[in-house]
């Protein structure tokens, strides 16, 4: 008989899981309280939420999100990175905290809908995340028009030259 207490946990999951850009199912196990602390800070800053949960309990929250074939990731101590807007966020954020230690390890993650094995991560951890894809695409955009303005300066300064020196050739 389920308690109250792990109802609200599967509702309350459930509702992330179907929210979720991307999830990524990590094993914390081995990180000290002081590393778990850091972790959770640069997941919150980048507004990443980073929880433990049961098994049990992901299992059951993600069928209700319709999420399959996730359970070969529920195995031992498990915790789950949510994010819902870029997608490429949490596993910036681990592959910057793993430099320094070892842990976590991504498990398998779901990158917008789709289900990637933890061969995938390093290929998602190093695509450029949407702010840096938009910067780049302005700087392309204006690229051309910048040339376009040179070049018609160019053109009315040289024309302004030729009037002015036929103005002078004139004159004397």
């Amino acid at each position: 008989m389920p308690n109250q207490h792990n109802i609200n946990i599967v509702e309350s999951l459930t509702e992330k899981l179907k929210k979720a850009s991307s999830i990524y199912v990590t094993d914390y196990l081995g990180l000290s309280v002081e590393e778990v602390t850091e972790l959770r800070r640069k997941f919150f800053k980048n507004g990443v939420e980073y929880i433990v949960v049961k098994n049990t309990l992901a299992k059951i929250s993600a069928k209700n999100a319709d999420l399959e074939n996730i359970d070969d990731m529920l195995i031992g101590p498990t915790a789950v990175a949510i994010t819902y807007d870029d997608p490429t966020t949490p596993a910036k954020v681990i592959k910057e905290f793993n430099k320094n230690h070892k842990l976590p390890e991504v498990k398998g993650f779901i990158f917008e809908g789709k289900i990637m094995d933890r061969d995938s991560f390093m290929q998602i951890a190093n695509l450029p995340s949407e702010e840096e894809l938009l910067t780049k695409l302005v700087a392309d955009l204006s690229s051309p028009m910048t040339k376009v303005v040179f070049a018609l300066k160019n053109s009315m300064s040289n024309f302004v030259n030729v009037l002015n020196n036929l103005k002078e050739t004139k004159q004397s």
